[in-house]
């Protein structure tokens, strides 16, 4: 009996969640599946304005709408917080050809997209014989032939790695680091497989680094059927030229905003939660998934909230973040401040994985803090979350739980097809279902306010 009681006061002592807290989710899911705004919303966003690359005069009208929008859907305070951001330019249409044999005539062109933040070719373009590399260690045992040529890295997608974000991650670092790399060796050009497993030709774009002390050579992404045609090609042992025109160029970094709803707390208005997504994408598509999904969930969770006349105890912040593409200066920025003024950050939440079936959160969080969000799986489960996962969060909330140890989460959607879109033309509000997009705020609101009911 001893034993069992000793058990029982060193157990994590956790608020049991209550009826009452089902009938509130329930309320939240019939509010939002029901009457939910985040697929006009969407259309808005991605229709009226389209893709929003930061520094762009695109992404300035996407936070003057995000402002309006937060104000028609109740926020007590609605802010822009200024932030300078990096402002590169695509300058122009990307070009790719294959050339025949003899390096001059065309054979066909190939359908490529310059990697965001590379250095354009000049209006002549660049022209060398193509050699191709699956992984870097090929690359390291051939960079004496390299010198002159341009250089092809076809490292695919795993397929049969069922979480495709770990089949990005694998491949993330020959679209992040490759420039410099192979400039180190002499070559004039970089052509990438695209870090994605679809089906289809459409190139996918990406943040790109270059190595200061080497030229800064144009650098692509191909699309998968002409990646997988000019690798066949290069093993079969066929000589193949080719040639690349890109008008990559940086401005002067430029002002940009965060945009910020708040509900003020009522009970503990200084313990503050965070949920979001970013605001700004790449400069193909519509950023619909990416991450304009993540932003109309954020503001439909504000919108369902007011509608149904919840008072949260604890403040919570509405934030579609800028330049998390292409620099992070938004979330940067958000932290910075809070650190300055003194902030409590208790918890924060992001939706940057797409607009799918929810199916998990992954929580970074301490032991007790993970085990008191676990607890609360039964209350998520009819609405398609499945488990609570260790480690998780997001880019943007990154700073906060690095700046203060703030436990963080990120919405785990279904990721089957999300890398089909990401980065791509094919980003598109027709590629979102409305049903998913609109569970997925549903289980984000349910988890800010057990949160912010409970605390942690």
């Amino acid at each position: 009996m001893k034993k069992i009681l000793l058990a029982l006061c060193l157990a994590p002592m956790f608020v049991l969640a209550s009826d009452s807290d089902s009938l509130f989710i329930r309320q939240l899911s019939e509010e939002i599946m029901r009457r939910g705004k985040a697929y006009d919303h969407l259309r808005d966003l991605t229709k009226k304005i389209g893709h929003r690359i930061s520094g762009s005069e695109a992404y300035n009208k996407a936070s003057a709408w995000g402002a309006k929008v937060m104000k028609e859907s109740g926020a007590d305070v609605v802010e822009l917080q200024e932030c300078m951001v990096p402002n590169w330019k695509r300058g122009g249409k990307d070009e790719a050809y294959l050339l025949q044999k003899d390096g001059k005539s065309v054979l066909r062109p190939i359908q490529a997209v310059a990697l965001g933040n590379s250095m354009g070719s000049g209006a002549k373009g660049v022209t060398g014989e193509v050699i191709a590399f699956s992984n870097f260690g090929e690359l390291e045992a051939a960079r004496d032939k390299i010198k002159g040529k341009i250089v092809f890295f076809n490292h695919a997608f795993d397929p049969a790695e069922v979480l495709t974000f770990r089949s990005y991650g694998a491949v993330g670092a020959y679209r992040r680091s490759s420039p410099g790399i192979v400039a180190k060796y002499g070559a004039v050009g970089l052509m990438i497989r695209s870090l994605s497993d679809a089906t289809d030709n459409f190139p996918h774009t990406g943040s790109t680094a270059y190595n200061d002390s080497f030229p800064k050579i144009p650098a692509m992404a191909l699309g998968l059927r002409d990646a997988d045609a000019i690798w066949e090609a290069f093993q079969k042992g066929e000589k193949m030229h080719a040639k690349l025109i890109t008008h990559g160029r940086f401005a002067p970094d430029t002002i940009a905003h965060n945009v910020i709803g708040e509900l003020r707390g009522t009970e503990f208005p200084d313990e503050i939660i965070t949920v979001g997504g970013h605001l700004d994408s790449w400069d193909i598509g519509e950023g619909a998934h990416d991450d304009g999904a993540g932003c109309v969930q954020t503001i439909e969770i504000l919108r369902s909230f007011r509608a149904l006349g919840y008072q949260p105890k604890r403040t919570i912040r509405f934030v579609l973040f800028a330049n998390e593409e292409n620099g992070l200066r938004g979330a940067t920025a958000y932290a910075d401040r809070a650190k300055q003024r003194g902030e409590k950050h208790v918890f924060a939440l992001e939706s940057d994985a797409g607009g799918f079936t929810p199916r998990a959160f992954g929580v970074t969080a301490k032991g007790e803090q993970f085990q008191k969000v676990r607890s609360w799986l039964p209350l998520l489960k009819p609405y398609g979350i499945d488990n609570i996962n260790p480690g998780g969060g997001g880019a943007d909330i990154g700073p906060l739980n690095r700046a203060f140890g703030t436990p963080v989460a990120g919405l785990s959607p279904d990721s089957q097809r999300y890398f089909d879109y990401h980065h791509a033309q094919s980003d598109v509000f027709e590629a979102v279902n409305k049903r998913e997009l609109h569970l997925g705020a549903v289980t984000m609101a349910a988890l800010i306010y057990l949160v912010d009911k409970y605390g942690l």
